[in-house]
């Protein structure tokens, strides 16, 4: 047996397995203890309506001969990509169905999608990133150039000319800082991998978020990218589906390298290595691009803003530098008192019983910052919101 000794190069753990084993620490040591969490980026509200209804029908057709459902079209069933591509147009941006390929979600596929590049290439990522960005990429073997952002240029980087990338990672609104980039600066970006031959993974999966109508919610808004980008959305933010699964790829026609069309390639990816969304989640996904779905995702969604409006006034009230929060669902903040990221974290967790990111698990640049999800329920932000301006180490001096 010859085992993918790239393993060997990943850190000891996952950032959320060693906060939850930090977490789990905590509570043996203080059984009953309540925990207010706003660290790891799953959601509280429940699926709306209109996709639970559209589960059950699904449910029930199942049940019958005449309506059954087996294997499903390995890139998505037709009805949901034509929806999926309405959605875009009603953003102003024109894609084809088969241009849309429907997934598991966007965290599977970030690393799945690396199947279309081979080996042995070049990434480069902006840091503080995901850290799955890293991990997936190390476990393929390929080289990751790190692009430093801070908050001198608000977590925006732009390309270096020096650098040379056969794939760079992008996310906006971003996880963790949640800056979001606007059309100027991302069309630096696409005009940079287009002058290199790169291919930008646009991590799209918090687009629902964005509130201000000058900010792009897709790349594809770029003048350019259709020959330099694929997008990767998910709807486990945008419409709660983090334990149901389904998101969404665009890939289109356009993309090509090296005399190899990427859409053509992908659907024989998927042919080949899966056998499809099931037929009640994509019955159910489809539900949510209708117009009563959108109406009801977007309660959802206004219910995780208030939270995050909430919490960004208890760190304004205290003086603490943020970023994101109005287009995003996650608080970028700098510790207080020049605090490194997981001595805060354990200050939190020991002192005020709230649960967050360390930011210097998204990279080295993310030390001396912390992460706040605004996904929680609104009783309990509300609560950690208190507890943040009673604490006497955190006001200011």
């Amino acid at each position: 047996m010859i085992p993918n000794t790239n393993y060997n190069n990943l850190k000891d753990s996952y950032l959320f397995y060693h906060i939850a084993q930090k977490t789990g620490a905590y509570l043996e040591e203080h059984p009953g203890a309540r925990l207010y969490r706003m660290g790891i980026g799953d959601v509280s509200r429940p699926l709306c309506g209109a996709v639970i209804r559209a589960l059950h029908e699904a449910v029930e057709d199942q049940a019958k001969a005449a309506t059954f459902h087996g294997y499903m079209p390995e890139c998505g069933d037709p009805a949901l990509r034509r929806r999926i591509a309405e959605y875009y147009r009603n953003r102003g941006v024109s894609l084809l169905p088969e241009e849309v390929f429907v997934s598991s979600g966007a965290s599977d596929e970030l690393g799945d999608i690396l199947d279309l590049f081979g080996r042995d290439k070049t990434v480069l990522i902006m840091e503080p990133a995901y850290p799955a960005y890293v991990d997936a990429n190390v476990m393929a073997g390929n080289r990751i150039l790190h692009l430093p952002s801070g908050k001198e240029n608000g977590f925006l980087p732009v390309p270096d000319p020096s650098l040379q990338a056969d794939i760079i990672y992008l996310c906006s609104p971003n996880n963790p800082t949640g800056a979001v980039f606007d059309c100027e600066k991302l069309k630096v970006w696409v005009d940079y991998a287009r002058s290199t031959d790169a291919v930008i993974l646009f991590d799209g999966a918090y687009e629902a978020f964005i509130e201000d109508d000058s900010l792009p919610h897709s790349i594809f808004e770029i003048d350019g990218a259709r020959e330099c980008a694929i997008e990767i959305c998910s709807l486990s933010k945008t419409a709660g589906f983090t334990g149901t699964r389904c998101g969404y790829t665009v890939i289109p026609q356009e993309l090509i390298r090296g005399g190899m069309n990427l859409n053509q390639m992908w659907v024989r990816n998927r042919t080949t290595k899966t056998n499809g969304v099931s037929y009640v989640i994509q019955k159910g996904a489809e539900a949510v691009f209708s117009e009563e779905g959108q109406k009801q995702i977007r309660e959802n969604i206004r219910i995780y803003k208030e939270n995050a409006a909430c919490l960004m006034d208890a760190l304004d009230r205290l003086g603490i530098w943020y970023c994101g929060g109005k287009n995003a669902p996650y608080i970028w903040m700098k510790c207080p008192d020049s605090m490194g990221s997981w001595e805060f974290f354990d200050y939190l967790l020991r002192e005020l019983q709230i649960v967050g990111t360390p930011g210097a698990g998204f990279g080295a640049c993310g030390e001396g910052y912390f992460r706040f999800s605004t996904f929680g329920s609104p009783e309990d932000t509300r609560e950690a919101a208190r507890r943040l301006l009673s604490a006497e180490k955190l006001k200011k001096k």
